[in-house]
């Protein structure tokens, strides 16, 4: 746990796919490296994964080891052809909910976490998700880990819902990228940075022409999920907000430029990890005595702090 004396750090981490996984663990490591102490944690979908894992406490370097070699059969084990056929002509499809089952993402988050339960982890660790049920948006803060961080990335039509006692659960970036109220005025925090890495919505005017591309079901499901921006985010890579609930605490946002990892590519995502290292070290290295002293009192208190004459040159080459 973070020592007393220090700010009470929040982070949250945003849906991201597959690319998400690679950027979260670059920016993870940043924040590692210029010291800043972590008093609670929340993610969605590539978030809720990432997170998991470094909230059970998991070493961060080990974690980066592993995707070194990960593979899409780690976490993707889709229906063969014949199988889909089979269950949608045959059984016209009932009780057919997504291409690849959960079984294998449980595993892999099984093998790679340090303990098994929200109550054993090193510091505050939310989920978000949506119940199929209800509609409505979950936050999971109890129980055990590994089918809650799943339930946060089950995307439709790619994953069955993911079931918990009872109930079904799908990805949460469905109802919010990146759940801050989760963490945000529930553990009196004084700073709340947001990794935001979920894709941009991209205007298209030829539709037929977008859809030629390789699982251009998933591009109609992002189109329908990214149609807006968050409210904590600007034009800029970092933006500064009051937290909009009223406790005081700072949201600092942060969005790296990436190029895009199409799913369930995993080539070119330790690029994407590096990349993002690389950029948020130069956006928050100008910050992080305020961030490791008193982010309430000495940080700047306009909402684009990367257009201000503060910012050091190293952060406006880290974001062109």
């Amino acid at each position: 746990m973070p020592d007393k004396n220090y700010p009470r750090i929040g982070i949250v981490l945003s849906s991201g796919g597959v690319r998400g996984v690679y950027a979260h663990t670059g920016f993870l490591l940043t924040i590692e490296n210029l010291g800043l102490p972590i008093s609670a944690l929340a993610g969605c979908s590539a978030g809720a994964l990432v997170g998991g894992f470094m909230a059970s406490g998991t070493p961060l370097q080990r974690w980066a080891t592993t995707l070194e070699s990960l593979r899409p059969e780690d976490f993707w084990a889709p229906d063969s052809l014949w199988r889909f056929i089979w269950r949608m002509a045959v059984h016209q499809g009932r009780g057919y909910s997504g291409l690849s089952s959960n079984d294998t993402a449980l595993r892999f988050c099984r093998q790679h976490l340090s303990t098994s339960d929200f109550d054993g982890c090193r510091y505050p660790f939310s989920t978000l998700a949506i119940n199929l049920g209800s509609g409505e948006k979950t936050v999971f803060t109890q129980g055990e880990l590994a089918p809650r961080m799943v339930a946060s990335a089950s995307v439709p039509v790619l994953y069955e819902p993911m079931e918990i006692d009872g109930a079904y659960y799908c990805d949460g970036a469905l109802v919010e990228f990146a759940p801050t109220d989760a963490i945000c005025c529930r553990h009196h925090l004084d700073v709340v940075i947001v990794h935001h890495v979920s894709q941009h919505f991209e205007k298209c005017d030829d539709i037929k022409q977008l859809l030629q591309r390789p699982w251009s079901m998933l591009e109609i499901v992002n189109r329908l999920l990214f149609r807006q921006r968050p409210w904590y985010l600007s034009d800029e890579q970092l933006t500064l907000q009051r937290c909009p609930c009223g406790c005081g605490a700072l949201i600092l946002a942060v969005e790296p430029s990436l190029p895009q990892l199409h799913w369930p590519l995993t080539e070119g995502g330790l690029q994407a990890l590096v990349d993002t290292l690389r950029q948020t070290e130069d956006l928050l290295r100008p910050y992080q005595v305020a961030l490791q002293n008193d982010p309430r009192g000495q940080l700047p208190q306009q909402a684009g702090i990367c257009d201000h004459e503060s910012v050091s040159e190293d952060c406006y080459q880290g974001r062109r």
